[in-house]
């Protein structure tokens, strides 16, 4: 049953400007009316999204449940798959050596009870001897040649003098701008292998009219007035490991700075065919006698001679080899390092 306002203010439920205010409100609205067509919209709107709601919250539940069951199973799947593995492994290990047989294997091992584990681990062992011999051989193999260039790793004593013998050397005729070239050899006569860490020293001694002040000796480098007929520094090594029978060389140039001096020839008159002939030798043989100096011979076209004498010494101390420049009064020595030996 429906109050009107005269109704509603005899029940004492609102005073006077309530009363005043709902009047006005229905005066103002009382003249609106809906659009034709409101109603079926309503029908069909209201109950569309109650649709839509209850289709969202259905998906909420369904996601909530999708990750309430698949975390735990994830979590259990990894853990699962580590046992598995470890169990596998244990299983495989059991069955490829015969745990459940309990006979041996190929190379006598019992596999039976608990012992499944110990085949593997001498299997670890083998594969570590056979990793030292292949380590072993190889290194005997590096040093097992006869050139020795194959290793300059000082895995051998330091050749002594003995080990070495007895070097050589040889020197070639001069070239055009007088230069002579020459080569100590030097061979490991001994049975056993042994190091070479160095060339050794050459050393010049002037001969005969040849001046001491005039003459040097240079290590040969790059570039410099011998490189056209001793090999390049960069073909130099530090050592070598020499082999019985195996060689190492070490070369030199010697390069003139002057040549001999010249002398006139005597004017003294033919000595006396009646002059006794032991005292006119005797007389050209010596110059001071207690000091050793011979004379200074002339050749034919009256050029002094003098002559260079190259010595090398092996490192260490020994041994010595010596080769004679001749026709050489001043100039220098250049020469290499250690050389293997072509």
């Amino acid at each position: 049953m429906n109050h009107g306002p005269d109704d509603l203010s005899s029940t004492g439920e609102f005073d006077s400007d309530e009363l005043a205010l709902r009047r006005m409100l229905q005066q103002a609205v009382q003249e609106m009316e809906p659009r034709d067509g409101t109603l079926d919209h309503l029908r069909k709107a209201v109950p569309a999204r109650r649709a839509r709601k209850r289709q969202a919250v259905v998906g909420m539940a369904a996601a909530a449940l999708f990750f309430g069951t698949a975390i735990p199973a994830v979590v259990h799947v990894s853990s699962t798959g580590t046992s598995a593995n470890t169990s596998n492994a244990g299983h495989a290990s059991q069955t490829q050596g015969g745990a459940g047989q309990g006979k041996e294997e190929e190379g006598g091992e019992s596999t039976s009870g608990g012992s499944a584990g110990k085949p593997e681990d001498k299997g670890k062992g083998e594969s570590k001897d056979a990793d030292k011999g292949k380590s072993a051989g190889a290194s005997t193999g590096a040093s097992s040649g006869t050139d020795p260039s194959t290793s300059t790793a000082a895995s051998a004593a330091v050749c002594t003098a003995v080990q070495l013998g007895t070097p050589t050397a040889t020197t070639a005729v001069p070239d055009a701008s007088g230069t002579v070239y020459g080569t100590f050899h030097i061979t490991n006569g001994s049975t056993a292998a042994c190091t070479v860490s160095g060339p050794g020293i050459v050393t010049p001694a002037a001969q005969g009219a040849a001046d001491a002040s005039k003459i040097s000796a240079l290590r040969h480098v790059s570039g410099d007035v011998a490189s056209a007929g001793l090999p390049d520094p960069s073909q130099e090594v530090a050592q070598l490991l020499l082999q019985p029978g195996s060689s190492y060389d070490v070369k030199f140039a010697w390069v003139p700075t002057e040549t001999c001096p010249t002398s006139e020839p005597s004017t003294d008159p033919s000595p006396d065919p009646t002059t006794s002939p032991d005292a006119s030798s005797s007389e050209g043989s010596s110059t001071g006698g207690d000091t050793g100096t011979s004379t200074q011979l002339l050749t034919e076209d009256g050029t002094t001679d003098g002559s260079v004498l190259v010595t090398n010494t092996a490192e260490g101390g020994g041994p010595s080899v010596s080769t004679t420049v001749s026709n050489a009064c001043a100039g220098v020595v250049y020469w290499t390092g250690l050389l293997t030996s072509s």
